[in-house]
Order: C-alpha cells, then structure tokens, then sequence
C-alpha cells in the first residue's frame, strides 16, 4: 500500500467519508520519504502540516536553555505528529519535529481539514473524541511526570508503549519519561534482577 493509500485506509475506517469523496480530498494530501535525523518543525516555524506516519518513527521535543531535549510525543506507524497550537492558532512553534528512524509520511494542511468537515457527518464527533482522548493522555502523562517514581513511569512506558521499546535509544525513552538515562539504566538493571529472583 502506498503512503497515501495508508492515510485514505485511515479516513475510510474512521468517518463515513465514501470511496467517491475521498477521490475530491487526494489532491490536498502529499506523500514525503524523510530520512533519519531530517528535521520537519523547527523551533518558532509555524506548523503548517500535520504529518500522518505510514512507516518509521518521528518525535517532537522541545529543548531548553541548557540544550537538553524533552521529548513530548513518539509518533509510529498509523499515528498524528504537529505542533496542534501554531497549527491551529498560527503561533511560532514550541516543538521540533525529527525523523527517529527512515519514515514514510503523508502530511496535510488545514484545507484538508475544512474539506473533510464539508464532507464527513461524523468527522467533529470523531474529531472531539480523538481530542478527549488525547486530553486523558495527557492528564495520566503529567500526573506520572510529576508524582510517580522512574520504575512507575518506565512500567508504564512498556506497558503503553511495548513495540516502541525495542525501536528507541534508551536516552530517548529517558527523555520522554522525565528522568536521566542513568536513572533509566538503574531501573532497568533493579527489574531484570526481580525477574532473575522470581
């Protein structure tokens, strides 16, 4: 399946958009073969894309004034990645978009959007519980940076995230949980010994 036929499998499946008016939204997709480490946001660029990931792996971050990144999202196969508030709102970015491995990706631009809603009954309801999802997420994620421990927050990675933790380097994962990759590497050396003893 090509990229783009990957993001109409998506459209199909979750809004009562038909084959046929599909066919008046293709020319507002456009398909992009990113390479690893290319860079797709940079910092104070507005968002005008939203990148939909047919195969590969993309993250945003931000990063301090210190230089060190934070990882805020990990975007695989069959999943969104903008910065949702200069897309939306046309502000400078906070994020960076980056390719983590060689990535498959079909972005779109607002016009899409406003085209869809024109066509799809359901696409505001399906949009507005996608968002309530995302806000749950959202939630759970800052409760767990703020008061759980790195074995709390790195069990709920895996227990999340499970195929992802074979596809990301470890400072990564450390990045997007809140703590240092040598706490990261204590966890993981504390959870193999209790498995060893169990």
């Amino acid at each position: 399946m090509t990229q783009l036929g990957n993001l109409k499998t998506y459209i199909l499946t979750n809004t009562d958009v038909t084959e046929e008016q599909y066919k008046e939204l293709e020319h507002l997709t456009y398909s992009l073969q990113v390479k690893k480490g290319s860079v797709l946001l940079e910092q104070e660029q507005v968002c005008h894309r939203s990148f939909f990931v047919c195969k590969g792996l993309l993250r945003s971050y931000t990063v301090d004034e210190m230089g060190k990144e934070h990882i805020i999202q990990f975007a695989s196969e069959n999943w969104w990645i903008a910065d949702r508030s200069s897309f939306y709102f046309d502000e400078p970015s906070q994020l960076f978009i980056d390719a983590i491995e060689d990535t498959e990706v079909v972005y779109i631009e607002k016009a899409f959007l406003s085209k869809l809603e024109e066509l799809s009954k359901n696409y505001s309801r399906f949009n507005t519980l996608a968002l309530q999802k995302n806000i749950r997420q959202m939630q759970k994620r800052i409760n767990y940076l703020l008061s759980a421990t790195a074995e709390e927050k790195y069990l709920d990675f895996i227990e999340s995230h499970r195929l992802l933790t074979l596809r990301l380097p470890l400072h990564m994962i450390a990045s997007y949980l809140g703590i240092t990759p040598e706490s990261l590497s204590r966890v993981r050396k504390q959870l193999a010994l209790k498995n060893f003893k169990s």
